[in-house]
């Protein structure tokens, strides 16, 4: 079994900040990423008063080998959910809304249409807040894509997780990365601020990577995340290896001279870490 570093050590949640965040989603019977997933950033994150809200319950009806979301046989939607999420986001005074969900194969268009009801309501109260979608791929069909250009968000982020000759091993078929990429292919297409991710530490080798990051430069993806995976229980795969700070950082020169815009890359990176500050930074070089 792999040794866990010092630099992935978890700090435990608290302060008054946190608990305040923790209420104003508790009361409203809200779900995020940040607790469902279990990621390394909740005390941080929530301590400096944001959150990244995940909608559409908390149950997935996919299930990969590195996921900590619960799956199985999801609720019915919440009608009131896009309002309470906007509500939400305002009583916490965000300038950036950083919106995902479970994937939702049970539903004829994915969730598309509560995606973008839930951007609307947020726009609806927080009209000069930025609103960064991190969706599934809403079955690869044409026609849930585009129900999201209605409203179309700051930053459209669609995570591949991981390098191609990986998906067998996290539970995806290989047809799930071609369908991921052409996700971010069609809306980078439509004018979107496309983004997405990849973990490190499930066995990739360095090609493996590049290939990966070749793939999204070569389909527009303007901002790229890089994070450690870290095993959320027994259940899900082992970590195979722990990168460095030292190496993350290499990775990040790697993808910035390859021809991304913005990168954000270490052990504790998530999906939504540090959204905002990487948005702004697009902007500024568009």
């Amino acid at each position: 079994m792999q040794r866990i570093p010092p630099w992935v050590r978890r700090k435990l949640p608290g302060g008054e900040v946190y608990f305040r965040i923790r209420k104003i989603l508790r009361e409203r019977g809200l779900h995020t990423v940040c607790e469902e997933a279990r990621c390394p950033n909740v005390s941080k994150c929530w301590g400096e008063g944001t959150a990244t809200f995940m909608i559409m319950g908390d149950i997935c009806t996919r299930k990969c080998g590195f996921c900590a979301v619960k799956h199985g046989r999801p609720m019915p939607l919440d009608p009131q959910e896009p309002v309470k999420v906007a509500e939400a986001a305002a009583e916490m005074g965000l300038s950036y809304v950083v919106i995902t969900s479970v994937t939702r194969d049970d539903l004829p268009d994915g969730g598309a249409s509560h995606f973008l009801t839930t951007v609307k309501e947020v726009r609806k109260a927080l009209p000069e807040a930025g609103v960064e979608v991190l969706i599934p791929d809403f079955g690869g069909r044409e026609e849930n894509l585009e129900v999201l250009l209605q409203e179309p968000p700051s930053v459209l982020n669609h995570n591949i997780e991981v390098p191609f000759s990986l998906y067998p091993k996290i539970g995806r078929p290989r047809s799930f990365y071609r369908r991921s990429l052409g996700v971010l292919e069609y809306y980078g297409k439509k004018g979107l601020i496309t983004k997405s991710g990849i973990m490190l530490g499930l066995g990739e080798k360095d090609e493996d990577v590049r290939e990966a990051l070749r793939d999204l430069v070569n389909v527009g993806v303007k901002i790229l995340t890089i994070g450690q995976y870290l095993r959320p229980g027994f259940e899900n795969l082992p970590v195979e290896r722990y990168y460095s700070p030292e190496e993350f950082e290499g990775w990040k020169e790697i993808a910035l001279g390859m021809g991304f815009l913005a990168v954000e890359s270490g052990p504790l990176v998530r999906s939504s870490y540090r959204a905002e500050e990487l948005y702004r930074e697009v902007l500024n070089l568009l």
